[in-house]
Order: structure tokens, then sequence, then C-alpha cells
């Protein structure tokens, strides 16, 4: 989010700086989003009730998996592999 333009960001998401400029806007709002689902993921692990961090982790980990597998369609096969897959394996681990 905060490095899309600077050389990092460049280099590790293969874009032209035009390109960069052009889209620092949608990709602040994925940060965000990001931001978001990290956050919740935090929130269920220090919830002190755990019927509730176990509610609270089912959501944040099925809205991860979603938004890699809408990324994987419609962006880069590799998201599924990135971000997916490690939260289905979560998700996995939690449920058992």
């Amino acid at each position: 989010m905060f490095l899309w333009t600077t050389p990092v960001g460049l280099k590790t998401f293969r874009l032209t700086k035009e390109f960069a400029e052009q889209s620092k806007t949608l990709a602040a709002n994925q940060g965000l989003y990001n931001g978001f689902l990290a956050a919740g993921l935090l929130w269920a692990f220090f919830c002190p009730h755990p019927e509730f961090a176990q509610q609270l982790r089912l959501f944040f980990l099925g809205c991860v998996i979603v938004a890699g597998v809408y990324g994987a369609m419609t962006a880069s096969k590799k998201i599924l592999y990135i971000q997916a897959m490690p939260a289905a394996i979560a998700l996995l681990i939690t449920l058992l």
C-alpha cells in the first residue's frame, strides 16, 4: 500500500512507474482491505472468548479465501497459492 510506487513496490509487483502511478489509488484500497483482514485475524488471536474467537477466525479466514479466489480469477493465478491456499490451510487447522 505504501510502497506501491517505490522501487521496492515496482520490483515486487513487476510494474512500470507509469502504471504504478495510475493504479496507486487501487493499490491503496487493496492494501487497506488486507490490513482490515489482518486486524480481524489479530482480533481473533487475542480475543479472550474462545467461541467468539473461533467465529472471528472462520469469518476472516473465509474472507481471505474469497479474496484470493477472486484475485486468482481476475488478476493472477498465483494469488490462489500465495493468498487463498495458506488461508484455506489455516481454516482447515482451525476446524480440526
